[in-house]
């Protein structure tokens, strides 16, 4: 409900903003309004007291905007210009800025076009590889900043989240109340499953000052690069989260908007920049949890929406059953890809790892990704020639091996590409399986030396370092006897991964087990 002096702050705003001849325009949100006028947008915070947001006075306002303009200047460089004060002055007007005292607070934003936003872009099918690989960066840049809050453990912050969905899923009638029960025990089941694992991560500093709200609508294009803002600013609580589970907000967007691939591509870039593989096996349950926040949030709207109550009851049901899917437990196996450079190995990666298990699907093991972390180098660095030493490859794929036997001990999915050539390195990833008797499928890729020599020829910016010379050698070299099914790599790299899809064992979802506590018998 707008309180009676925010009435007269709206009119007085309407008119005192400047407007470079156009009307003001004003958008409203649960506890924002935005006032866009010419090349500026103004937030003030509405005047309400929420168990989650306090904006009940002034001072309060004015503090959530300074912190908001704190928190949101360094990933958004340019676009928060400062706070703006409402003053009430003697003659009993109000005034910008003026000399009588505290009214109300405007954070100032320089405006942007929206179309500009990863939401819009989303939706026109404007998203691309190259974008999400530089999200994955910022976000990872981002998370290295945020300030550790506590040594607590992982689990206790898990718990309290999942307590307000249970409150959150019976503000409506959307949902059952044996729906509700059955998805709150399976949220609860996999948390103590994950209880161990959530504490180490807390007491290692992975517990942080976080964004609170990563998803692509706070998300835009700042001179081509994608740059985050808005953040929750005024529940310190809510921000404050396993770093994974502020990822998760991004990948279950992309995932639920029908983008699998981008959602695992972030996924994998993420890790490939960081040492946080450890909590890949929470990576599930936090998109689940994510989930089913937007589920019972946008249940609540749909009570009140009128018109798009049914539209609204159908988006809530959506997020909600892919917060169910997500509660399961899919065998995890291992998939190889081998072939000469120029084959598509790491295309048809990663378009195959997204189909591979629960979201965000499989992590992608790349040979080429690894060597250049163990020089100490980003990606695209090109590396000499004694990078490429027999006995510095021997160490590639020793550790392409020991990482796949990790992710198969959790429980999850793995894609190992590389060239493979030699049959001591296949033994090495075909062992990593059978060492913990885990499904294992492995493909050879293969195609004529011509078209592998113009696609390496045409590569740019690729994290390969193979060339023409490089390819002439491989082809020059016996491969061994390859008992790896063939596949035709002039195939697109979809056709080839639907083709694998059906060769590799079809995975079967099984519920969580309950624990003996939790049993009727």
């Amino acid at each position: 409900m707008i309180t009676e002096d925010q009435s007269a702050t709206i009119s007085f705003l309407n008119d005192a903003l400047p407007q470079d001849g156009q009307p003001v325009e004003v958008i409203e949100t649960h506890i924002s309004r935005i006032f866009l006028a010419g090349d500026r947008a103004y937030k003030m915070k509405r005047a309400v007291k929420l168990p989650y947001a306090d904006f009940s006075s002034a001072e309060k306002r004015l503090a959530t905007c300074r912190k908001e303009v704190e928190l949101n200047t360094p990933t958004a460089p340019g676009i928060y210009l400062g706070v703006r004060t409402i003053t009430l002055e003697k003659d009993g007007g109000l005034a910008l800025d003026g000399q009588g005292t505290l009214h109300d607070a405007l954070v100032e934003m320089r405006r942007f076009d929206q179309s500009l936003l990863l939401d819009h872009i989303a939706t026109s099918g404007g998203l691309t590889s190259s974008m999400m690989t530089s999200l994955a960066r910022a976000i990872v840049g981002f998370h290295r900043l945020a300030p550790v809050v506590s040594a607590n453990g992982g689990a206790v912050s898990m718990a309290a989240v999942l307590k307000v969905n249970k409150a959150g899923f019976a503000t409506s009638h959307v949902f059952s109340a044996k729906e509700i029960e059955e998805l709150t025990g399976a949220f609860e089941r996999h948390l103590a499953r994950l209880a161990q694992l959530l504490d180490r991560r807390g007491l290692a500093g992975k517990v942080r000052r976080c964004h609170g709200d990563l998803h692509l609508r706070n998300i835009f294009l700042l001179d081509g690069e994608p740059c985050l803002f808005d953040c929750i600013e005024f529940n310190d609580q809510i921000a404050t989260t396993d770093i994974l589970y502020d990822l998760a907000f991004l990948l279950m967007d992309l995932w639920h908007r029908g983008h699998p691939e981008f959602a695992n591509l972030v996924m994998n870039r993420y890790l490939d920049e960081t040492d946080e593989d450890d909590g890949f096996a929470a990576l599930p349950f936090f998109i689940a949890v994510r989930a089913a926040v937007r589920a019972h949030v946008i249940a609540t709207q749909a009570e009140d929406a009128g018109d798009r109550a049914a539209m609204l009851t159908d988006e809530a049901r959506s997020y909600f059953q892919l917060a169910r899917s997500l509660l399961h437990r899919v065998p995890g196996q291992l998939v190889a890809l081998g072939g000469l450079s120029g084959s598509g190995k790491t295309t048809l990666a990663e378009v195959l790892a997204s189909r591979i298990g629960l979201a965000p699907g499989a992590r992608i093991i790349e040979s080429d990704r690894i060597r250049k972390a163990m020089h100490g180098v980003p990606a695209e660095t090109r590396l000499p020639k004694a990078a490429y030493r027999p006995e510095v490859s021997t160490k590639v794929y020793q550790e392409m091996a020991w990482r796949a036997r990790l992710i198969l001990a959790e429980g999850n999915s793995a894609v190992a590409d590389a060239v493979f050539d030699k049959p001591v390195h296949r033994r090495m990833i075909e062992e990593a399986a059978e060492e913990g008797h885990h499904p294992f499928s492995a493909f050879w890729l293969e195609a004529d030396p011509a078209l592998l020599w113009q696609r390496v020829a045409a590569r740019i910016g690729s994290p390969s370092d193979a060339t023409v010379d490089i390819l002439a050698h491989q082809l020059a070299h016996e491969t061994g006897d390859v008992a790896w099914p063939r596949l035709d790599a002039t195939q697109p790299a979809e056709r080839l991964a639907e083709e694998i899809m059906l060769r590799i064992k079809v995975k079967v979802l099984e519920p969580i087990p309950c624990q003996p506590a939790d049993c009727s018998s």
